[in-house]
C-alpha cells in the first residue's frame, strides 16, 4: 500500500473492487480505530504510529466491520422510504456514496402503473419511477434498482460505461439475480408480482 510522506495523514485508496476507501493517520489518536462512511467514501481513522502492516491489517478488519454493519442492516430491513419526498432523499443518499453525487434527478417517485419494468428513468427530464411491486422486496435490491436508473441520469443506454458505474455498488448482481428470480416466479404463476416483459432488469 502506497504511503504519503510525513506530514500528509490522508491516503487515498481502493479496495480491490474498486470501492472507495481513505485511511486517515492522526497523531491524535493513539490506540484506537475508526470506521465510518462520509460522502460516499469508507473512511478507516489509524494512529500515525502504525507500520505499514498493522496498517493493512486494520483496514481490512475495518472495511469487513462496515460490510457486516451492512449486511445486519439488510437482514433486519431498513425503515423503507415510503414516500415520494423520502425515497428522493435516498436517491440522493445513494447518489452521493455511490456515484460521487453526480447523478442528480429532480423527481422520484413510486408508481402504480409499472407492470413491465421494475423501474425507469427519463434523462432528459432528471425524472425516475419506481414500480411499487418492489415495496415487499429487501432494501438492497430497492437501491439497486435507483442505482440503476440514478446511473441511466449519466449514461443512457446499458452500454459498458453504465454497467461500470453499477460495480461500486456491492449487490449488483445480487439484486439483478433476486429479480430474476422474482420475474421467473411470476412468469409461471408461483408468485404474486411483477409481470415483468424484461426479466430482472429495470430500464
Amino acid at each position: 500500500m502506497t504511503r504519503r510522506p510525513a506530514g500528509q495523514d490522508t491516503l487515498p485508496v481502493t479496495t480491490a473492487d474498486g470501492s472507495p476507501v481513505e485511511v486517515r493517520r492522526s497523531a491524535r489518536r493513539t490506540r484506537t480505530v475508526a470506521a465510518f462512511w462520509e460522502n460516499g467514501t469508507a473512511v478507516v481513522a489509524i494512529p500515525a504510529r502504525f507500520t505499514a502492516a498493522q496498517e493493512s491489517e486494520w483496514v481490512h478488519r475495518m472495511l469487513e466491520k462496515l460490510h457486516r454493519q451492512g449486511e445486519r442492516r439488510s437482514r433486519k430491513g431498513s425503515k423503507q422510504p415510503a414516500t415520494d419526498t423520502a425515497l428522493a432523499a435516498h436517491a440522493g443518499a445513494l447518489s452521493a456514496r455511490y456515484f460521487g453525487g453526480r447523478a442528480v434527478p429532480t423527481s422520484v417517485r413510486w408508481v402504480s402503473n409499472q407492470n413491465s419494468r421494475w423501474g425507469s428513468a427519463t434523462p432528459s427530464e432528471g425524472s425516475i419511477r419506481l414500480s411499487d411491486k418492489l415495496r415487499p422486496m429487501p432494501q438492497w435490491v430497492i437501491d439497486y434498482v435507483l442505482l440503476h436508473e440514478l446511473a441511466h441520469l449519466l449514461v443512457a443506454g446499458h452500454n459498458a460505461a453504465f454497467w461500470k458505474l453499477l460495480e461500486a455498488y456491492p449487490d449488483t448482481m445480487r439484486a439483478k439475480a433476486f429479480l430474476e428470480g422474482v420475474s421467473f416466479a411470476t412468469s409461471r404463476g408461483l408468485t404474486a408480482g411483477s409481470n415483468d416483459s424484461d426479466p430482472g432488469d429495470a430500464d
